[in-house]
């Protein structure tokens, strides 16, 4: 993927992950919406992949907030208010994940909790999905309007992709691009180096495509695909348009 790597910072990656997370949401919403209600292995299997997605969004905000946050904030003065309130947002949402990882735990061992996972997910969602929206639509303009795509690169790969294993990344990767177009695919792809990614994609791949069945089955929570949000051009966004049409001429 060549891309000029002085350009304003490209991060639609941001949001195909945002995507991904919004899509297993509804997935479990379905899926523990839906008779007959899971039992037995998918319903431990369906416990795990909770506790799974929370670490991963642990581990996304965690990354933001050692990493990006701290770039923007020491680059563009002006973004502090906005910086501010993606820390606020994160702070709402770690109880609202504990909740739900909680309520996960016990489904795990009674099928009776599930009442209480679909209660936690909906607390969860209340705070989330609108942080979702938010850092897409005002805080990545900014970004893109502050950093390069070098810089915006760097910063995922120190915070992002180093921190994590071969056997993370292959659970993680996989994940991020079920049901993505082929664009936003090669984005999430390419974050990742040539030789670790053939193997991702080779061996985790196959380990994701069982899990899945597992999972969501041939039930309506299969066919959900990854939910993006399309929110109104801000004055951000037009600048960087602007910009990239500028460097270009």
């Amino acid at each position: 993927m060549n891309v000029d790597q002085h350009e304003p910072a490209d991060t639609r990656s941001m949001g195909i992950v945002h995507s991904a997370l919004r899509r297993d949401l509804e997935r479990l919403r379905l899926t523990l919406e839906t008779e007959p209600f899971p039992d037995g292995k998918r319903r431990r299997a369906l416990a795990e992949h909770i506790g799974w997605l929370m670490h991963a969004l642990h581990l996304h905000h965690s990354a933001e907030d050692a990493g990006l946050w701290p770039l923007i904030r020491a680059k563009n003065p002006s973004a502090r208010a906005l910086l501010d309130r993606m820390e606020t947002d994160h702070g709402q949402i770690t109880p609202a994940m504990s909740v739900l990882e909680e309520a996960a735990r016990a489904y795990g061992r009674d099928a009776s909790a599930r009442t209480h996972v679909l209660d936690a997910l909906a607390g969860l969602n209340e705070v989330l999905l609108p942080h979702l929206q938010r850092e897409e639509s005002e805080m990545m303009p900014v970004v893109a309007a502050t950093i390069t795509t070098s810089e915006y690169r760097d910063v995922e790969n120190e915070y992002f992709v180093k921190p994590k294993g071969v056997a993370e990344l292959g659970a993680e990767a996989p994940w991020i691009v079920d049901g993505a177009t082929p664009e936003d695919r090669d984005v999430i792809l390419h974050v990742v180096p040539t030789v670790p990614r053939f193997i991702i994609m080779q061996t985790f791949g196959r380990i994701y495509r069982r899990k899945v069945a597992r999972l969501w089955r041939d039930e309506p929570a299969a066919a959900v695909p990854p939910i993006k949000v399309t929110a109104p051009r801000s004055e951000a966004s037009t600048s960087r348009d602007s910009d990239s049409r500028h460097l270009a001429s």
